[in-house]
């Protein structure tokens, strides 16, 4: 089969095996991928600071057929050859992929295209549990969403504003993008790199700051965001698009009692991942079948260009989700 295969001189489509599923995975044949920043530093050949290999294959978010069920899966998922699936996973930019049973969830409307489903999985499970599960948003409270304009910044506003935020605010440096911003839920859009972003989000909260922050920048931002979260606020570290380090203020994170919560799905075990979609599905489904959560979809490349689409995500000019076509028949 078809393959994004990391290679010493940068990504190449190759022919690899077909993969087969283990006991607990599904076999997916490939109609459309989404692109996610993680698949740059795997396509680098480097994965999250570790070094990624020759012969690995990219993809973490997939959709398509189901083509086979290994035993567990066949008793534990509910799904059967043929139904269409949207997938978060690994080695997915192929013909054929496997993921984890608890990964692969149906898509909700026959209507939905592959292009539009490949835009999904990813965002709901990471932004869900960012947001509900460890950001433990309540109804009414304040939100900020630094990085708004990317996939899952957008998803995340949606999923606030859905569970009931009362004002809900987003980040994104670039003022094209900022003004899309309250299309998808945003009641104030903000520049992080502007030096008076955390007064204008005190001054929107009457000076006490937000609720919680789900960060996808960290890096140069961090202490400004623990300045304009209010005492006993929340701060869910998801990405770090601004750096991985940065000054740390201490003392203002002890004295304003903040929660500040890592999350990332590397160091989840399979029980945890499959949780985490449970939740998702349960909380989120219906709003999902009818059209309430949506990610714009930026542009769609064909298989066979996938160094121009991971250049196009890396160049960072892009609005919502870039999607890649699975590779042809």
């Amino acid at each position: 089969m078809k393959a994004v295969v990391v290679t010493a001189s940068g990504v190449q489509i190759q022919d690899v095996p077909t993969p087969t599923p283990k006991a607990n995975e599904v076999l997916i044949h490939v109609r459309a991928c989404g692109l996610n920043r993680a698949d740059l530093m795997v396509a680098s050949g480097m994965a999250h600071g570790r070094a990624g290999g020759a012969g690995t294959i990219v993809g973490l978010e997939f959709v398509g057929e189901v083509a086979g069920l290994g035993a567990e899966a066949e008793s534990e998922s509910g799904l059967q050859i043929g139904d269409r699936v949207m997938c978060g996973g690994a080695q997915g930019w192929a013909e054929y992929a496997v993921t984890d049973w608890g990964r692969a969830a149906k898509i909700p409307d026959g209507n939905v295209s592959w292009t539009e489903a490949a835009t999904l999985p990813i965002a709901l499970n990471t932004m869900h549990n960012a947001v509900v599960t460890a950001g433990r948003m309540q109804t009414g409270e304040s939100v900020l969403i630094q990085g708004a304009s990317s996939g899952v910044g957008l998803m995340a506003q949606q999923i606030a504003k859905h569970k009931g935020a009362g004002l809900v605010i987003g980040t994104s440096t670039n003022a094209v993008r900022r003004a899309r911003l309250k299309d998808f839920g945003a009641d104030l859009a903000l520049d992080s790199r502007d030096p008076t972003w955390a007064d204008q989000v005190l001054d929107a909260t009457n000076g006490d700051g937000v609720d919680l922050i789900v960060d996808n920048v960290s890096g140069y931002t961090v202490n400004d965001a623990l300045r304009c979260t209010k005492v006993l606020g929340r701060i869910v570290n998801v990405g770090r698009l601004g750096g991985f380090q940065g000054d740390f203020d201490f003392d203002l994170h002890a004295a304003r009692r903040i929660d500040y919560i890592g999350v990332t799905f590397r160091t989840r075990s399979i029980a945890e991942v499959r949780e985490i979609a449970r939740q998702m599905q349960a909380d989120l489904g219906d709003a999902v079948v009818q059209g309430k959560l949506r990610i714009p979809i930026d542009s769609v490349y064909p298989f066979e260009q996938v160094t121009e689409a991971l250049a196009h995500m890396k160049a960072n000019q892009h609005f919502g989700k870039i999607v890649l076509e699975g590779p042809a028949d």
